[in-house]
């Protein structure tokens, strides 16, 4: 689906309302509290992200205040839960602000749960019409008590789950938000949608976990499925990406820049000599509109 320059007729519509897009299928709304009439509540996030009832998303991106950043941002799931970080979400925002012209600059910074995080528009033809996104994800960390996970070692690799009596062998990361990889020969064997959840709320992990299911094709090319916390089953996450090359590189399985396949596409991670990981990727602009709901 090609990007569609934004008329102005769609800035004013979108910086008064909602605006939507995907990353590969993983689809956000932006909302610009200094517009929104009430407060986002729990069940008011829980009633615009259900597709039945609301607009329906993989979680709501609120643009706020930053005294630390250029942009302010908080990132919500479809439970209504906060999220710490989202890679996909953070992409789709940045393409929101320079599509509505809040910056003109295609280099930015944004806030994110007290984290800064850079961003950097690539491959504008027109003026609004964005292809790819780039965003430094932060480094990844490895010590249980930062993803946290409840494991006695010094780092989160190669640990032991017991899920419905069998044994399954994982290791942890932290990208700013908690990712638990597993490593399989071939990805059709795993349903993720049935024990995806039961992971994510496994008592091993205080704060819940986002889930995902490895296969390697190669040293620059990987496959992977996704069970994300407070959101379930996604056709794409970026932080799922970078968590999964993360635990793969410091295993010296893959190599420092890795195109991840997924359900809803491919993204690339790299991850430079500094530890910095970069995700890139492209947003598609779906609609906007008047929030009623």
């Amino acid at each position: 689906m090609k990007t569609k320059k934004v008329k102005n007729t769609d800035i004013v519509r979108a910086r008064n309302g909602w605006f939507k897009s995907h990353g590969l299928g993983n689809d956000y709304i932006v909302l610009n509290s200094k517009t929104i009439d009430s407060k986002l509540t729990k069940e008011k996030i829980q009633r615009i992200c259900n597709r039945n009832y609301g607009i329906g998303a993989d979680g709501l991106l609120v643009f706020t205040d930053s005294n630390k950043a250029d942009f302010g941002l908080r990132i919500y799931n479809p439970d209504g839960s906060e999220a710490e970080k989202s890679g996909n979400g953070i992409r789709i925002f940045a393409d929101y602000l320079y599509g509505m012209e809040f910056t003109v600059k295609k280099k930015f910074s944004i806030e994110v749960s007290g984290s800064v995080v850079k961003c950097e528009i690539q491959t504008v033809r027109g003026k609004n019409d964005v292809k790819n996104v780039l965003v430094e994800m932060g480094n990844a960390s490895f010590t249980p008590d930062s993803i946290p996970v409840k494991f006695d070692g010094e780092e989160t690799f190669d640990m032991p789950i017991f899920i419905e009596g069998r044994e399954l062998i994982f290791s942890a990361v932290a990208i700013g938000n908690p990712h638990a990889v597993f490593m399989v020969d071939n990805l059709d064997s795993i349903d993720i949608k049935k024990i995806g959840p039961l992971i994510e709320n496994n008592p091993m992990f205080p704060n819940r976990i986002n889930v995902q299911f490895a296969q390697i094709i190669d040293r620059e090319n990987i496959m992977i499925e996704i069970w994300e916390r407070g959101a379930g089953y996604t056709l794409a996450s970026g932080s799922s990406s970078c968590g999964v090359v993360s635990v793969l590189n410091r295993k010296d399985m893959v190599d420092n820049k890795v195109n991840v396949h997924m359900p809803g596409g491919t993204l690339e991670v790299s991850i430079d000599k500094n530890s910095m990981i970069r995700l890139r990727g492209p947003v598609t602009r779906i609609a906007c509109g008047i929030l009623l709901v």
